[in-house]
């Protein structure tokens, strides 16, 4: 529980703190005196006053920060730091200021994208298993082992990629044209038809309702016993096992299960040793384990699946940085219009307590999980931040696009309405986050 209070503390602190450094940086080059920059909240711990008046301040509850600046002129103010009050500055400049948030999570997430594609990650590499009878992928004929190449115009280097391509067709439907590379080698194109599945947060993987769902990892001998049943049989460290028997490309499952059933009877074993296929025939010693028998052979086994390490150039990096942001908060967009017309559950709306379960268990993967998921919180943040709800900054730029439109600052009775407003929306919108959260949690 510490651990995942850490993660999501380290990750809102920076994100927030992030959201209000882009509010502060393009204040002050548009001429706004900034009175204080919080990092955290609530009492203040410790504080230092930079040349140009600005409070820098660590506060106790590090759960974000905030900027404040001169809203208006003080009493007796002269003309110079008059023209310092962010109500003074033109509504270009307001606008940049309140943009400036939200697109400065934009460009952390971006960043955050580019530094995993300069670092690389291991991923498994995008094999299939075989598709189960009526689903999309066997009616477009999908075959085991095979491995997707190409969506559309995009390759695909791993499973991660294939996933990330079919998700909006995935939720919206449609056709899609995929690229496959048999075993063998020869290469086909499938088209896959996709109906529309609204997401649910409990509801099953959209890819595995495809039919398109990770080929098993084979079992390999990491270890075997001297003197064993295996090590009689011939088996050495390294050899994949592809069958036993009748049974064909048995999972690890599978395998123990089948030398389990044949205590003291022979077993045909069929493995690739350096790629090229040998049979050997196994006796498993019986072993008496609880009140039944059970056959073991005396290896211990491990996982055979090709992984493959995504890493780009400074440039592809780069760019696949900025693509992936976009089309994240795009995603998020249409998702949040779906929502609006009913054909995708609110309950895929989450709160605090989700992001701090999710921060903690990204966290515990390791290092390059936990920037993917600051990268993606970032963009959400950025997202929600520019939906024209009052309080938001999406709020403010609205009545400055109005105050455009108008040629003169909207009417105070307006604001005041739209703070009810938006105040009764994010309530309401906090208030459901939260029961979706727990509802998780109890369910």
């Amino acid at each position: 529980m510490l651990y995942t209070l850490l993660a999501f503390a380290v990750a809102l602190g920076l994100l927030i703190t992030f959201h209000e450094l882009g509010h502060y940086w393009v204040a002050r080059r548009c001429g706004v005196k900034v009175l204080r920059f919080s990092v955290g909240f609530g009492k203040v711990i410790a504080r230092r006053v930079d040349r140009q008046g600005t409070e820098w301040a660590l506060s106790a509850i590090p759960l974000g920060g905030y900027v404040k600046m001169l809203d208006d002129p003080m009493p007796g103010a002269s003309q110079a730091e008059a023209a310092q009050a962010f109500n003074r500055k033109s509504v270009g400049r307001r606008f940049l200021i309140v943009a400036a948030g939200p697109i400065a999570n934009f460009v952390l997430a971006a960043l955050l994208y580019t530094l995993l594609n300069l670092a690389g990650t291991q991923e498994p590499a995008a094999v299939i298993a075989a598709p189960a009878p009526s689903t999309a992928a066997a009616q477009a004929g999908f075959q085991q082992g095979e491995r997707i190449i190409r969506i559309g115009g995009t390759d695909i280097r791993s499973w991660g990629d294939a996933r990330w391509n079919l998700l909006d067709a995935l939720t919206s439907g449609g056709k899609v044209a995929v690229q496959v590379q048999g075993p063998g080698g020869a290469v086909h194109t499938r088209t896959l038809v996709l109906q529309a599945v609204a997401p649910e947060p409990d509801g099953a993987d959209p890819m595995a309702k495809a039919g398109l769902v990770l080929a098993s990892p084979r079992p390999r001998v990491e270890q075997v016993v001297p003197d064993g049943a295996g090590a009689r049989a011939g088996l050495t460290v390294g050899d994949v096992i592809v069958a036993a028997d009748t049974l064909q490309n048995p999972g690890a499952g599978a395998l123990v299960k089948e030398i389990q059933a044949h205590a003291g009877q022979p077993v045909a074993l069929t493995v690739l040793r350096q790629g090229a296929p040998i049979t050997l025939t196994v006796v498993p010693q019986a072993e008496i384990s609880g009140n039944e028998k059970v056959g073991r052979i005396g290896v211990m086994l491990g996982a055979d699946f090709p992984m493959v390490t995504v890493r780009y150039g400074i440039f592809d990096s780069l760019w696949r940085g900025v693509s992936r942001t976009f089309e994240t908060a795009w995603f998020s967009l249409k998702m949040m219009g779906r929502m609006a017309t009913g054909s995708v559950s609110v309950r895929n709306i989450s709160g605090p307590v989700t992001i701090a379960d999710y921060a903690g268990q990204t966290a515990r993967i390791g290092l390059a999980a936990y920037i993917g998921f600051l990268a993606l919180i970032s963009v959400s943040i950025g997202v929600l931040n520019l939906l024209p709800i009052p309080m938001l900054d999406g709020g403010h730029l609205m009545y400055y696009v109005l105050e455009i439109a108008r040629g003169k600052p909207v009417p105070e009775q307006w604001l005041e309405t739209g703070q009810r407003v938006g105040l009764g929306l994010l309530a309401a919108l906090m208030g459901l986050a939260f029961f979706n959260d727990f509802t998780r949690l109890f369910s």
